[in-house]
């Protein structure tokens, strides 16, 4: 359909498994590196990878077995019209390739940075975090009282010898007539930094208890995918350049992978979308009240749980007069 050359059997699953290899030596290589908590990530990226990239290649074959290359089957009669369509298709499809790729970057990334609110063990990491620093906070009060006591560091039990000297540098390095060992401005760094985590341990458990409710708007759908902690929007069909336009300008970006506009599942989301009139749900509420209501399925399911025992009759109305 597209080349005089023969098709070599088996090339196109080579080409494929040398790939996933290559991506698989990419999350080895990151899990050496990184805290084994984020193993499991890594390998659900992994996997991810692998499933997204043979549906995309697939699809590329597909797409590529729809009209032939006029090299092939001449000028007369093309079907350009549909070769347009063909070469269309063809871009979106790359676009998506480029967008799979991108997931190795993430692999790269994980245990690298920053605690993500999407990843499933976030609390967990936070907590760790929290612990440390306030470990840190106690040990840099407790080292400042022995040194107003001795006058010096030498013998502290809470430092190593180098931790010593470096203590003792930037003391005798410092323009402070007095310095000490840690000065007021870390350990109030550092308690800021407590408060943050402690807020940020609150945020996240929040939302992960939060039930969040999509809807339906004219001409699509919205919905909350908490496993990859999105908010997703599907148009029924291909919405208009200002449509786009006001779905850019409110932080959503098109994922050809998942063929929805989306941006990351948080409270600025809603509001975002509370903003925009192209996705209003059809019942005329905000989407951020459908937040409140309690989801049906959970009512339903503590109504089920509820002991037979504890539920109580309605109350009778009085008769009628």
């Amino acid at each position: 359909m597209s080349s005089f050359s023969d098709y070599k059997e088996g090339s196109a699953t080579a080409e494929y498994r040398a790939m996933v290899d290559k991506a698989a030596s990419v999350a080895e290589r990151q899990k050496a590196k990184v805290d084994p908590m984020y193993h499991e990530k890594i390998d659900s990226l992994l996997d991810t990878y692998a499933r997204k990239l043979a549906e995309n290649m697939n699809h590329g074959f597909a797409i590529d077995a729809r009209v032939p290359s006029v090299m092939i089957a001449g000028p007369a009669n093309f079907p350009v019209r549909q070769k347009e369509k063909q070469v269309q298709a063809s871009r979106a499809n790359i676009e998506e390739w480029r967008h799979i790729q991108g997931l190795l970057d993430k692999i790269r990334s994980t245990g690298m940075g920053g605690i993500s609110a999407d990843d499933p063990a976030a609390v967990e990491k936070l907590q760790k975090k929290l612990e440390s620093l306030e470990r840190s906070q106690l040990i840099m009060k407790e080292v400042n009282a022995y040194y107003r006591k001795h006058g010096t560091l030498d013998d502290c039990a809470l430092l190593s010898p180098d931790q010593i000297e470096r203590l003792k540098s930037s003391m005798a390095a410092s323009w402070r007539s007095s310095p000490k060992p840690f000065e007021s401005y870390q350990l109030t760094n550092n308690n800021a930094e407590i408060r943050r985590i402690k807020a940020r341990i609150e945020e996240v458990s929040k939302r992960a208890e939060q039930d969040f409710s999509g809807w339906e708007f004219d001409g699509g759908h919205v919905e909350m995918n908490r496993e990859d902690n999105r908010l997703q929007v599907f148009f029924d069909g291909k919405p208009d350049e200002a449509t786009r336009t006001e779905l850019k300008i409110s932080g959503f970006r098109w994922a050809p992978s998942v063929g929805a506009w989306q941006r990351q599942l948080t409270d600025n989301a809603i509001r975002a979308a509370d903003r925009l009139e192209c996705i209003r749900p059809l019942s005329g509420e905000k989407p951020s009240q459908l937040q409140k209501k309690p989801s049906i399925l959970k009512a339903v399911q503590e109504h089920v749980a509820e002991p037979p025992g504890e539920r109580h009759p309605p109350a009778k109305k009085e008769q009628e007069r």
